[in-house]
């Protein structure tokens, strides 16, 4: 029998995005046969140390997989290194990886989905990534997964043999972009992927998925995506390091398991216009836009209150 992948998931200060998140996690098909290990930060400041506390106590007391490890950082790595440092050790160990951060609700077939795409295509060099997450597109006549140039962060696999070309370092990156590639990266300039890279570069972001993404597209390669999602991100509500308070990328979980996997190895043409319509047209109309802006502004007022 096929080993399953272990999963890593990634704690720090909510505790309740941190339960949600858990709860649907152990309702998965597999979650009782796989290696569940939590990586919690430690506290950036005193101001977090109650609820990283509150956090700790919590994790303490799951159940409902094979096995289950803790791994308490000592001092506060932040979310890109301690992933970095988290996802390279488990790969090294297992070959391969599952990785959840704190705030993403599965289907119940999450884990299923990702264990038979991880041995699916383990030694199609091509493939480096495999996403959960789906925006909310417009075309429902796409294949129930396809191939595409950018990786999700929000649940998401990949093999040791991929992870080996991850690059952290942006100027080595950025380096290796003209103003073609810098165009397909941003999925023609519909997605602000090219900004994200910039703002890392200022010390702006502290985001491993930016580089992450530019690694995997530099090298050629792809990432496979379900057409429904499979996760839906709870953590757009202002809590999260770069989160905002919006809804445009809520989504319904998917309820079906995923049975069709593409034989090609090729980005799905269909679905990379799927996504792009819904980039461009993602913040609606002027007025739409405005009204996302008074909500963000007054849940940013009653917060400070």
């Amino acid at each position: 029998m096929q080993k399953l992948a272990p999963i890593a998931l990634f704690v720090y200060n909510r505790p309740e995005h941190t339960r949600r998140t858990i709860s649907y996690l152990q309702k998965n098909l597999l979650a009782d046969e796989s290696r569940l290990f939590i990586f919690s930060d430690a506290p950036k400041a005193d101001s977090d140390q109650a609820k990283v506390e509150q956090v700790r106590h919590l994790v303490k007391d799951v159940t409902g997989f094979k096995a289950i490890k803790v791994i308490e950082r000592k001092k506060n790595l932040g979310l890109a290194d301690s992933i970095i440092d988290g996802v390279t050790q488990l790969v090294n160990e297992y070959g391969k990886v599952i990785v959840f951060e704190d705030d993403l609700l599965s289907s119940v077939y999450t884990l299923q989905y990702f264990n038979e795409a991880l041995t699916r295509y383990a030694d199609e060099e091509r493939v480096m990534h495999i996403g959960a997450y789906m925006y909310n597109l417009g075309d429902k006549n796409l294949p129930q997964t396809f191939f595409y140039r950018a990786a999700s962060s929000w649940g998401w696999a990949t093999w040791a043999r991929a992870w080996k070309g991850f690059e952290p370092d942006i100027d080595k990156l950025i380096s290796q972009f003209d103003k073609e590639k810098i165009n397909r990266f941003s999925i023609e300039g519909t997605m602000n992927f090219w900004k994200q890279v910039n703002e890392f570069k200022a010390g702006k972001n502290n985001s491993w998925a930016i580089r992450w993404y530019a690694s995997i597209f530099l090298k050629g390669g792809l990432t496979l995506n379900p057409s429904a999602s499979l996760i839906n991100n709870i953590g757009n509500d202002g809590s999260g390091i770069h989160s905002n308070d919006e809804d445009i990328y809520q989504v319904k979980i998917a309820k079906k398991a995923v049975k069709q996997f593409p034989a090609k190895i090729v980005e799905d043409q269909q679905a990379y216009q799927a996504i792009k319509h819904f980039l461009k047209h993602r913040k609606g109309s002027l007025f739409q836009r405005g009204l996302r802006f008074l909500k963000q502004l007054q849940g940013k007022y009653l917060a400070k209150k």
